[in-house]
C-alpha cells in the first residue's frame, strides 16, 4: 500500500513539475518577446532556465534533505538525458534537418563540455562539491548570464535598426492586456514548480528505500527522467514549429545551467557529496556534448541519423547502469 502511495505522489509531483514548467515558459518567454529579446537568445536563458526549473528545485530541495545522490545524480543524469534522448528524438522526428547556429556551436557547445569537465575535476578531487567551489561555480554562472545580456543587447541593437515603425494603439492595448495574463503563467509556473520539487523528491527517496534502489540509480534515472519532460516536449515542439534556435538553445542552455546554478547553488547551502561512481556518469554527460557538437560542428545541423545514434548512446548508456 505504502508503495502505491508513494507512485501516486511521484506521479502526482512529475504532473505539477511539468506542468508549472510550461506554465512558466510560456509566461516567461512571452514576456521575454514583448521586450524583442531574439529567438536564440530566448532559448538559452529563459526557455532553458524555465525547463531546467524542476532539475534546480528538486536538486536544491534534496540537497536541504541530505539527500546528495539524488542532487548529482538528477543533475548528471538529466545532462546525458538532454542530448542523447531530447535532441536525439528532436533530430529524428523532425522531417527536416535541425539547424544549429553558429554562435552555439563556436561558443556555447565548448563552454558547456568545459564546464562539465570542471565539474568532473571538483568531484573527483575532492569527492564533495564544497562551499567554495559552489561560489566559484556562482562566479562562472554569472559570468555566463553577462556574456548573454551583451547578446542579448547586440542583437537588440541590430534589430532596432530594422523595425519598420511603432506598433498601432489597438496592438498596444492588446499587448498591455496580455501582460497581466502572461505574469499570472510566470508566478503559476514556479508554484507548481517549488511545490512539485518537494513531493518528487519525497516520493523518490521513498521507493528507492522500500525497493532497495541506490539513490544514484533514482536520480540518473526516474528523477532525471521527470524532471527532463519539460526539455522533451520544448524541444520536439519549437523543432516542428521550425523553432530550431530554441530547440538546440534550449537544451544546451539547460545543460549549463544545470552544472553552475543547480549544482552551485546546492554546494553552498551544504556540501553536496560527490561518489566515486558518478565519475563515469559525468565522463559519459561530457561526452555525449562532444558527441553533439561534432554533429553539429560537421553539418551545421542535427539530421536524423545523427539523432538515432544520439538514441543509441542512451541505450548503451542505460543497459550500463542496469
Amino acid at each position: 500500500m505504502e508503495m502505491v502511495l508513494q507512485i501516486f505522489l511521484l506521479t502526482a509531483g512529475f504532473m505539477m513539475l511539468i506542468k508549472g514548467a510550461d506554465f512558466f515558459v510560456d509566461g516567461s518567454s512571452g514576456i521575454a518577446s514583448r521586450f524583442g529579446i531574439p529567438q536564440l537568445v530566448v532559448g538559452l536563458t529563459i526557455v532553458a532556465m524555465g525547463t531546467s526549473a524542476p532539475e534546480a528545485a528538486v536538486s536544491i530541495s534534496a540537497a536541504l534533505k541530505g539527500n546528495a545522490g539524488i542532487t548529482i545524480g538528477n543533475v548528471a543524469g538529466s545532462n546525458i538525458l538532454n542530448i542523447l534522448v531530447i535532441l536525439g528524438m528532436t533530430a529524428f522526428l523532425t522531417k527536416k534537418v535541425v539547424p544549429v547556429a553558429a554562435s552555439t556551436i563556436k561558443y556555447e557547445m565548448p563552454f558547456m563540455i568545459v564546464i562539465m569537465l570542471i565539474l568532473l575535476w571538483m568531484g573527483y578531487a575532492g569527492n564533495e562539491i564544497s562551499r567554495l567551489e559552489g561560489a566559484g561555480l556562482w562566479v562562472i554562472f554569472l559570468m555566463y548570464l553577462f556574456y548573454l545580456l551583451k547578446m542579448a543587447k547586440k542583437s537588440a541593437d541590430k534589430s532596432s535598426g530594422d523595425d519598420a515603425g511603432e506598433p498601432s494603439g489597438g496592438e498596444a492595448d492588446k499587448k498591455a492586456k496580455s501582460m497581466a495574463t502572461l505574469l499570472l503563467f510566470t508566478v503559476a509556473g514556479l508554484a507548481l514548480i517549488v511545490i512539485g520539487s518537494s513531493v518528487t523528491v519525497d516520493a523518490a527517496t521513498a521507493i528507492a528505500r522500500i525497493i532497495g534502489l541506490s539513490e544514484r540509480f533514482i536520480g540518473l534515472t526516474i528523477v532525471a527522467l521527470g524532471t527532463s519532460l519539460p526539455e522533451l516536449f520544448t524541444s520536439v515542439s519549437a523543432a516542428r514549429k521550425g523553432s530550431a534556435d530554441i530547440a538546440i538553445g534550449n537544451i544546451v542552455g539547460s545543460n549549463i545551467f544545470n552544472v553552475l546554478f543547480v549544482v552551485g547553488t546546492s554546494a553552498l547551502i551544504i556540501p553536496v557529496v560527490f561518489e566515486g561512481k558518478f565519475i563515469v556518469d559525468f565522463i559519459v554527460a561530457a561526452a555525449a556534448g562532444v558527441l553533439l557538437w561534432v554533429f553539429s560542428f560537421s553539418g551545421k545541423s542535427l539530421n536524423r541519423v545523427e539523432g538515432g545514434l544520439l538514441l543509441l548512446g542512451y541505450l548503451g548508456y542505460f543497459i550500463y547502469l542496469l
